[in-house]
């Protein structure tokens, strides 16, 4: 009870902070929002509205049943979750967030999973679409549809493997399907799913008429929530921005970022990538003078981590069910370490060619002390050997305290 008020105390202090922001930065604030509603309605109506219409429409057929009989094979032994969850995978890597956690809640309220495999689901099928991901930030703001290829590798890869890292999470929890044709549910019965498919569009008996009506209102409330959720992190960015607060968390990054090898002049776009997905991935092209595989790195770690807007609008919907937002907080920042290092993993075998992984020019780097005159790919492997080491430690470790009881995730 003490946390949960000084957490809301806090809030309310910072609500206040940004509002006086606000107030001292009128004509800032006002481009902002104007540019985030531009994103919304350019950029994310477009493409995220017909998948949520789709998706309604898709239950009230009953076809999450069918895919469920299909994938229960698939899912149960890679992921830990019943087969019904093969369609929050499906349309959560073809409409992006925050799809999935959507379809998540709606699974959970109607029983279909429980609060631990809800949860495994979230955190691993919350992804960018591919619309976004070829159009918007492959050839809208990095000019390269090759880059498209590269990007989805290591993004949709990472969130499998962070899927299978998560099938660890709470793993002595009762799953959902605990039949005694349990043998049966490991083969692929079409017969089946047709079947179930059948008895749950009788079970929901809506006409088409009324189904689609349904969807089209439940989707364009949730499209007002997530614009409303882009403009408030665009004016909140802008005004941090100009009022100096940004300038901190912009120095520490120049000063990690090149101790891993990467370019400083990357800082303000993942800076600005952990506040909103769009600017940042927007900004991680920017840059002049940067080799492509850095910024492409930039730009992937900022769409597997989703920026606190998508944060915001999963919590909001995770709110209306007994889903906890902390495993997927997690799993988040975990996708978005991987995803960067699988792309500088395949970087080459891809594309064809990768620079030195460093600054400097091999030349350049054999003149230097320490680690810097190491070749390029013994450093390359070696970064990521530790990368997986410090990962396996990480999701010890994370697993270890979310088994504590449920108050500390509440």
């Amino acid at each position: 009870m003490v946390i949960k008020r000084m957490v809301a105390f806090f809030l309310l202090m910072s609500l206040a902070a940004l509002a006086v922001l606000m107030l001292r930065y009128p004509e800032q604030s006002w481009q902002a929002g104007v540019r985030g509603l531009a994103i919304w309605w350019d950029v994310l109506f477009p493409s995220l509205f017909p998948f949520f219409v789709i998706s309604e429409i898709m239950l009230g057929f009953g076809i999450v049943h069918f895919l469920g009989k299909l994938l229960d094979p698939l899912m149960k032994p890679l992921f830990r979750i019943p087969g019904s969850g093969g369609f929050v995978l499906a349309m959560g890597f073809a409409s992006g967030y925050p799809v999935s956690a959507k379809l998540a809640a709606k699974l959970r309220e109607q029983r279909l999973v429980t609060r631990e495999e809800g949860e495994r689901l979230v955190a691993f099928t919350t992804s960018s679409d591919p619309i976004f991901l070829i159009g918007a930030v492959s050839v809208g703001f990095f000019g390269n549809p090759k880059l498209a290829g590269v990007l989805a590798l290591a993004h949709y890869g990472g969130a499998l493997l962070i899927g299978g890292i998560m099938r660890f999470y709470r793993a002595g929890a009762p799953g959902t399907e605990v039949r005694a044709d349990a043998a049966s549910s490991r083969r692929l019965s079409l017969k089946q799913a047709l079947q179930a498919m059948h008895q749950a569009r009788i079970s929901d008996g809506r006409s088409l008429g009324e189904l689609l009506r349904q969807a089209v209102v439940s989707s364009l409330q949730l499209m007002t929530v997530v614009g409303g959720l882009v403009v408030f992190f665009s004016v909140i960015l802008e005004i941090l921005t100009a009022s100096g607060v940004m300038n901190a968390l912009y120095a520490a990054l120049r000063w990690l970022l090149p101790a891993v090898g990467l370019p400083a002049e990357l800082a303000e776009a993942i800076v600005g990538g952990l506040f909103e997905v769009t600017l940042g991935a927007k900004s991680s092209a920017a840059p002049e003078g940067i080799p492509l595989m850095y910024k492409a790195a930039a730009a992937v770690f900022i769409l597997s981590w989703g920026g606190l807007s998508v944060h915001a609008q999963v919590a909001s919907i995770l709110n209306s069910s007994d889903l906890r937002y902390l495993p997927f907080l997690f799993a988040r920042f975990l996708h978005g370490l991987v995803a960067a290092a699988l792309l500088l993993l395949i970087w080459e075998p891809v594309m064809g060619a990768a620079p030195a992984f460093g600054l400097f020019s091999p030349a350049e780097a054999a003149q230097l002390p320490g680690w810097r005159s190491v070749p390029a790919a013994f450093r390359l492997a070696l970064a990521l050997v530790l990368t997986l080491i410090i990962l396996s430690v990480l999701s010890r470790i994370i697993h270890r305290w979310l088994a504590k009881p449920k108050k500390y995730l509440s």
